[in-house]
């Protein structure tokens, strides 16, 4: 075995753990370490300052929605690379996509039944208040 096919992996480690390292080293010597300004302690979106503040806070529901809309969306980007080179994978390729696919949607499902997709709150409640109901 010949270690030195594995230098430009060590110089990468070095140059990328070096680069964290200045990166956070300047960024302590750079910071403000004050109270802040007021500018500093201002909503700042987009570059619009709000002129009043909204009335409720998103939900972390709605993030949470955002996150699993992202995750299954990469699912369909890696199902349309698979599809553009169908004949080249075979049949390892159709069983590879089929677990895949198995996979994601059982985590659909888990999603689903946890209540991750529900957004009628009342209805949530009332399932929490029966569960706890049950256990008890």
């Amino acid at each position: 075995m010949d270690l030195a096919a594995y230098f430009p992996i060590l110089v990468m480690f070095i140059l990328a753990t070096g680069f964290v390292a200045v990166s956070v080293l300047v960024a302590r010597w750079v910071s403000n370490r004050g109270p802040g300004s007021p500018e500093q302690l201002a909503p700042y979106e987009c570059g619009i300052v709000p002129e009043v503040e909204p009335p409720h806070r998103f939900s972390v529901k709605f993030y949470l929605t955002a996150m699993l809309f992202v995750i299954f969306d990469v699912e369909i980007i890696f199902l349309f690379a698979w599809a553009a080179n169908f004949k080249e994978f075979g049949w390892y390729g159709v069983v590879s996509v089929g677990l895949f696919t198995f996979l994601v949607l059982v985590t659909l499902a888990y999603v689903w039944k946890r209540g991750a997709l529900d957004w009628q709150v009342a209805r949530r409640e009332r399932q929490v208040v029966a569960r706890l109901q049950d256990a008890a």
